[in-house]
């Protein structure tokens, strides 16, 4: 589906936001309830869900925020999962086997509890690997085999990776690729276990034919492609919309005319001052294309570049974000930018052009809520670790014997298998036991502020302070009397989502105190 970006001014976030005014209140909070990455001196909702936060890595004062801009594709647009994801699958499965693939790969469906988004296709072998910021491997997968250490050495002695050859290694880091994770995974299974084929190092061999995991990777990625080329995939979504589609309570208030009703609701476009289709990102956070208007009656471009003043109600196609910050006089710091794609929509536009940027992240619903169930292992796997660190503590160069921690390493070996099972089979999307993942490290490079949806900026006024807690360099915590007990940098993220879970837990506690008395 093609993607659209809106920058959207305050006036108008402002006139959405008001449309439903319960969602804002505006009473002082206890030190108690206040959230370590959340301003204290500001009002706060009252009694804001887990699901309703919006977490941060670095501060951002929305009263010098001008411009809110937003990706649609699983921004504005919330797609059911798994639903969204199968029909993907189904219709690159399908492309694959309409250009020659075998029929046997009909056979496969769906399965959710397998990718997670942040994986890395190793094109040469064909393995699906989870890595940590530096390319460590946490996880190794060919087809719906999991390697264990050994072999998993056989094929990296290191137990690491070159992340910086894209060429060879590719990142699957957006929702759309979950459907391609998952596809890329029954290929590879397909022909290991068909004996028509023979195995290779590098691919399968059939006769005199042979089929590396490069080509295989890329036929998927062609196939990618063309479903979004050709428009069957939003064909299949606009179909069977409410199969697909989330419907917010807001969205739908403020866009669908109710029965009865004695005006129509203004048109969609209204509610944004730019509407930009088609911007081929990243490219348009770098060069861009030509800035055309669209004729929103036939669909078609109107020809020539324009180069006049902002039109509101217009739609225009390609550009540049140069170009967005001239038609609304604004400069990069101005802007807030929220989309699901941490390459395409974040980085670049931090990296390139300065953009405050807000990640989309919709797995942090099942984050919250395992975390909340299984807090009991991390907190195992952290006392294991302290205790680790304890027997080295206070050896020096005199020390001849090394501690036995055969016994702790296991242990922590089984406490981390238990936590990843939890989320799925290539467990969580932000760590491995207590180790980092690459979309983690990522997330909290790029991303200044990050929530499980767009419409969670609803729950905070607009004079709102984002405050990032601040982190102690490790040399800064060393000593054993610091003046400030910051958190980490490795555990700043789960230490907010840990002190999330111990409050709601504590909320359920006194809430059955009172219904026993």
């Amino acid at each position: 589906m093609s993607d659209l970006t809106i920058p959207l001014s305050r006036e108008a976030f402002t006139a959405t936001t008001m449309e439903d005014p319960t969602r804002i209140v505006t009473d002082q909070p206890t030190k108690s309830d206040t959230d370590p990455s959340i301003s204290p001196d500001v009002p706060l909702v009252k009694n804001m869900e887990c699901q309703h936060k919006v977490f941060v890595n670095r501060s951002v004062p929305l009263e010098n925020i001008k411009c809110y801009g937003f990706d649609m594709d699983y921004t504005l647009a919330e797609y059911k999962s798994p639903d969204y994801e199968d029909l993907g699958f189904e219709l690159l499965r399908d492309r694959l086997v309409s250009i020659g693939y075998p029929h046997e790969l009909l056979h496969y469906t769906y399965d959710p509890t397998f990718p997670t988004r942040g994986l890395v296709f190793d094109t040469m072998y064909g393995n699906l690997l989870k890595v940590d910021s530096n390319g460590n491997i946490l996880l190794c997968s060919h087809g719906f085999t999991f390697l264990k250490r050994d072999k998993i050495q056989d094929y990296y002695p290191n137990n690491f990776i070159q992340r910086g050859n894209t060429d060879r290694f590719y990142i699957l880091n957006t929702l759309f690729n979950l459907s391609e994770t998952y596809l890329d995974g029954c290929l590879v299974d397909l022909f290991t276990r068909c004996s028509r084929y023979e195995n290779c190092q590098k691919g399968f061999k059939h006769g005199d034919l042979f089929m590396s995991f490069r080509s295989m990777f890329q036929d998927v990625r062609d196939a990618m492609d063309y479903v979004h080329d050709t428009g069957s995939l939003k064909e299949s979504t606009l179909r069977n919309l409410d199969k697909y589609v989330v419907r917010d309570a807001i969205m739908k208030y403020l866009l669908e005319t109710p029965p009865g009703a004695k005006y129509p609701k203004k048109p969609w476009r209204t509610f944004f001052d730019l509407v930009v289709v088609d911007t081929r990102k990243p490219l348009f956070f770098a060069e861009g294309t030509v800035l055309r208007q669209v004729d929103t009656n036939t669909g078609k471009l109107r020809i020539g570049t324009y180069t006049g003043e902002l039109q509101h109600g217009t739609v225009y196609s390609g550009g540049s974000s140069d170009i967005v910050c001239e038609l609304l006089d604004v400069k990069g710091k101005d802007i807030l930018y929220v989309g699901d794609h941490i390459f395409g929509d974040i980085l670049k536009s931090k990296k390139r052009q300065g953009w405050k940027t807000f990640l989309v992240v919709p797995e942090l619903a099942k984050e919250l809520q395992v975390w909340t169930e299984k807090n009991h292992l991390f907190e195992e796997l952290k006392h294991l670790d302290i205790f680790l660190a304890e027997l080295y503590k206070h050896l020096d160069s005199s020390c001849r014997e090394c501690p036995d921690i055969t016994a702790i390493q296991t242990r922590m070996k089984v406490v981390t298998y238990r936590m990843d099972l939890s989320y799925g089979q290539m467990g969580s999307l932000l760590r491995s036991g207590s180790r980092q993942t690459l979309f983690a490290s990522q997330l909290m490079r790029y991303a200044d502020l990050y929530s499980s949806t767009c419409i969670n900026l609803l729950h905070y006024p607009f004079s709102y302070l984002f405050r990032a807690p601040p982190v102690l360099m490790p040399h800064e915590s060393s000593g054993d009397n610091h003046p400030l007990d910051f958190p980490s940098p490795e555990f700043s993220v789960l230490d907010q989502i840990q002190k999330i879970a111990e409050a709601k837990r504590a909320s359920e506690d006194n809430t059955a105190e009172l219904k026993d008395t």
